[in-house]
């Protein structure tokens, strides 16, 4: 099969144990946030907003906003922009925090700053986040609880879901990384701090979902 980790080391599940008895007790109940990336413009999708179109009766914005909540994770921020509040009511009634990236047209840096500094502002100490994409709609909560369950064993602190030894999303950043994630230019994310950093890996999942976006109307089917 074929290997685009980007040279990354992959662990599967179960994980060992990689923390001292100290570590262990300080990483024993983390508190992690997910921030989910929504503020593009569908330029390839035509005229209507991707985000918005449906699959199974549901947007598919809402669909990948409901698997970080049903991963448990908190709090779930939201980066909106490009038709804010229509991306907004797609999520009306669910457990979501909104953080607008006026900046959304200059990529996907823009709103991973924007998420990270409302991070930042919340009430209480975050200690990792899993940063998702809206237009990936069919990534399952257990891959984002694999992610979770991987941090929570010492695995590495910045880990992204793979699948058949195939790099992709989400990815989730020890509070380590905020700073760095803050400074990314362009429409890059936080990819180079994954690839560059000394204790990153890849994270084996059985979910072809996280190699599965949606940039036009037939990535639906």
């Amino acid at each position: 099969m074929p290997d685009d980790s980007g040279g990354l080391p992959t662990v599967s599940p179960p994980f060992d144990e990689r923390t001292s008895e100290g570590s262990r007790a300080r990483r024993k109940r983390p508190r992690v946030a997910g921030v989910l990336l929504a503020a593009g413009t569908s330029s390839r999708f035509g005229d209507r907003n991707k985000l918005l179109a449906t699959h199974g009766g549901e947007p598919i914005v809402r669909r990948a906003a409901r698997a970080l909540l049903d991963a448990g994770l908190d709090p779930v921020v939201v980066v909106v922009g490009h038709e804010a509040e229509r991306v907004a009511d797609a999520l009306d009634g669910l457990d979501v925090r909104f953080a607008a990236n006026d900046a959304y047209e200059t990529g996907q840096a823009s709103s991973v700053r924007a998420g990270i500094e409302a991070l930042r502002e919340t009430e209480q100490r975050v200690d990792a986040t899993v940063i998702a994409l809206g237009d990936m709609p069919f990534v399952s909560p257990e891959t984002v609880e694999t992610l979770v369950s991987a941090y929570e064993a010492g695995v590495g602190d910045a880990l992204a879901a793979a699948y058949e030894g195939e790099r992709g999303n989400p990815v989730l950043f020890d509070r380590r990384h905020f700073a760095a994630l803050c400074d990314v230019d362009g429409d890059v994310g936080g990819r180079e701090i994954l690839l560059e950093g000394d204790a990153s890996a890849c994270v084996a999942v059985p979910d072809p979902g996280v190699r599965r976006d949606v940039d036009e109307p037939a990535d639906l089917g």
